[in-house]
């Protein structure tokens, strides 16, 4: 046995084991088939999807191109037209604000125009009703002045004098040289008693210049009546004015005129200074005076006056006379002062009034 075995080799590549070998590699074979078949079926399948994906797209492609051209177009338009509105509706913001501001600005004119249409009327009414007094007066005084004048003849014959405006000044001058048109005559009446001075012809003439003014001041005014020498007062008690309907103060003026004596030299200046004192100041101006000034704001050392000094005092009255106040000069000229009637001139040429010397026998 021993023998025997030795004797026998042994072979690894039997039939049975070729067998094996074989079926194993037939199967491994098999399944390889069978699976690269399903594999290739497979691939077959989607190539054939991708290829009706791949043809759609390109078909897509071709026949999109003109309308993607045309998208494009109408992209651009679309976004111009977007551009344009927003400038528009910039504009029309802007537009509308200004508008805005403008109706705003109209209806604040149109309330201001409001307003003062209402206080037009309210004014018209009251001008209206003023009117309507003034016209009841005016027939209550129709016929006659504001104070009577007795005497013959008519006093209206100086023309040219406008005795009118809202607050009329009147200024007399109540110096000594008002007693008399000589300076011996002044000199004598002077000396004499004061119920003889009061009877001074030049002066009742003055006082009677006075009373004829104040008869024609209109009714819608206010007047003031002054008398000056080196000083400047009113003649009546109140230094305000007075309406022209109060005949009473009209009457008292005058009265307080008749039993005032000329005295004393004539100061132009304190006179001007007074009436660019007044508030409010006159509008119209009627003065009533003999000669130049013999004295500034204080009385001369010499007691006498030449023509020359006379001059120069009315030069510094006139620079504290207010402008724009018409000035009319009514002159009783005194002897001795032919610079008078030229200087007072002047004054009413340059201020816009009237200058006038009126006949002995007025008024």
């Amino acid at each position: 046995m021993a023998q025997y075995s030795k004797r026998r080799n042994l072979n690894v590549f039997s039939l049975s084991f070729l067998d094996v070998m074989s079926c194993g590699f037939g199967a491994t074979v098999l399944v390889f088939l069978i699976i690269h078949h399903a594999v290739d079926t497979e691939i077959k399948e989607v190539n054939r999807d991708l290829l009706s994906e791949l043809r759609l797209l390109n078909y897509e492609i071709t026949t999109g191109t003109p309308d993607l051209t045309e998208l494009q177009q109408r992209l651009e338009d679309i976004r111009a037209r977007i551009a344009e509105a927003r400038r528009l509706r910039t504009a029309t913001v802007e537009d509308a604000e200004r508008r805005r501001e403008e109706l705003d600005e109209l209806e604040a004119l149109t309330i201001a125009q409001r307003k003062s249409l209402e206080e037009l009327m309210a004014d018209i009414e009251t001008r209206e009703e003023e009117v309507e007094r003034l016209k009841a007066i005016e027939e209550l005084e129709a016929g006659r002045s504001n104070i009577e004048i007795r005497g013959e003849g008519d006093r209206q014959y100086l023309t040219g004098l406008f005795i009118g405006g809202k607050r009329i000044l009147i200024a007399v001058d109540a110096s000594a040289s008002m007693l008399d048109n000589t300076l011996v005559n002044v000199i004598r009446r002077r000396n004499m008693p004061i119920s003889r001075q009061l009877q001074s012809a030049k002066w009742q003439r003055a006082v009677d210049t006075v009373q004829w003014l104040l008869a024609q001041v209109p009714i819608e005014s206010e007047y003031q009546v002054y008398s000056f020498n080196t000083q400047a007062a009113t003649v009546l008690s109140s230094d305000g004015w007075h309406s022209a309907l109060d005949t009473d103060s009209m009457e008292d003026a005058v009265e307080a005129l008749r039993q005032t004596p000329p005295a004393d030299g004539t100061s132009l200046e304190n006179l001007f200074s007074a009436i660019a004192g007044m508030n409010p100041l006159p509008d119209n101006v009627l003065l009533i005076i003999d000669s130049l000034p013999t004295q500034g704001r204080s009385p001369p050392r010499s007691p006498t006056v030449t023509g020359q000094e006379r001059m120069r005092h009315y030069v510094a009255a006139r620079r504290n006379l207010p402008r724009n106040i018409p000035v009319n000069v009514i002159l009783f000229p005194m002897e001795g002062d032919p610079l008078a009637a030229g200087a007072y001139w002047a004054l009413a040429q340059e201020t816009g009034g009237v200058f006038m010397s009126p006949s002995e026998d007025w008024p």
